[in-house]
């Protein structure tokens, strides 16, 4: 009993040492608390209306308390299971032809040796993120009319008739992958390049001495080093598999492409902000949210048994 006394003085001893000792770098460090407090914690409270029917009137603290409904309600709805499937199919297909793209644009800058064309190519890749996603979408429906947009102008002249790209809904999911890819490759190829910055050239040139060629050190040296990182970004991706980029869908579909374009959040969308339906559209959101959790919760256990690369 003396011992655990004397540990836990210790440590709070450790712990004053230590705040005395970086003092400044906490109080640089108290305006970002504050402000997540203020931003991101304390309308975390707002959930509760998840469990109530929610009255504008009574408040939050007034309002009738419904327990579980809403959540009971999500799995009788008769689109729950449209909206769910839209959801992960644009999140799959994302991950599967999105996901690889900055590795490989990655791997393909860093062969390159002509700094002046490899400066330039980077900072083009880099430039559609900083794009609207307005103007990506204005972008798409520009090229993909049925009248004049390029797209269609080509297909006619080989004699194939305009396709009404934005009105059939087998065509939104390669769209919105599309757009997200041509939007995000580039700056998500970053921290990839950064990672291989930081190989030791000395790798490289013992590989050379052994005789290796550019393709084995990208097998053996390269590609190795990439790997925790790819580890660490594919849990984290794991996190948005009920997500998706609301405002593009929005911008994008219509209700003859709900069929493939709905997904949960902008059935989220038009349930609270244009049906008022606050109560049901927050337990929608805080669904998406504990099934996100338990994702990037499985994936790093996983991660961490498997390769021993995880977040915590």
């Amino acid at each position: 009993m003396a011992f655990v006394q004397a540990t836990k003085k210790s440590k709070i001893k450790a712990s004053v040492d230590d705040l005395v000792k970086n003092k400044w770098l906490y109080i640089m460090f108290l305006p970002v608390m504050v402000w997540y407090i203020i931003f991101t914690y304390w309308p975390m409270f707002g959930v509760v209306i998840a469990f109530e029917k929610y009255n504008a009137v009574k408040g939050i603290w007034g309002s009738d308390w419904v327990g579980l409904r809403n959540f009971r309600q999500i799995f009788t709805d008769p689109y729950f299971s449209r909206i769910l499937k839209n959801t992960f199919l644009l999140n799959i297909y994302g991950l599967l032809f999105g996901f690889p793209m900055p590795i490989i644009l990655a791997l393909c800058f860093n062969e390159v040796r002509n700094m002046v064309f490899k400066k330039i190519t980077q900072t083009l890749s880099y430039l559609p993120y900083f794009i609207s996603t307005v103007i990506v979408c204005g972008f798409a429906l520009t090229f993909l009319s049925p009248s004049t947009g390029v797209v269609n102008l080509m297909l006619n002249k080989f004699g194939i008739e305009s396709i009404y790209f934005l009105q059939e809904p087998g065509y939104f999911r390669s769209i919105y992958v599309f757009l997200g890819i041509w939007q995000g490759m580039g700056f998500s190829a970053i921290i990839y390049i950064a990672t291989l910055s930081g190989i030791s050239p000395e790798l490289y040139e013992a590989a050379k001495i052994d005789g290796a060629n550019r393709w084995k050190q990208l097998c053996y040296i390269t590609f190795p080093s990439l790997i925790p990182t790819i580890t660490i970004m594919l849990i984290l991706n794991m996190g948005s598999m009920l997500s998706a980029d609301v405002s593009k869908i929005i911008l994008l579909y219509n209700p003859t492409t709900y069929e493939t374009a709905d997904v949960l959040n902008t059935y989220v969308y038009r349930q609270g902000l244009l049906g008022s339906n606050y109560s049901y559209a927050t337990a929608i959101g805080l669904f998406q949210g504990l099934v996100a959790f338990i994702l990037v919760f499985g994936a790093n256990l996983f991660s961490k048994k498997v390769s021993e690369t995880s977040l915590w």
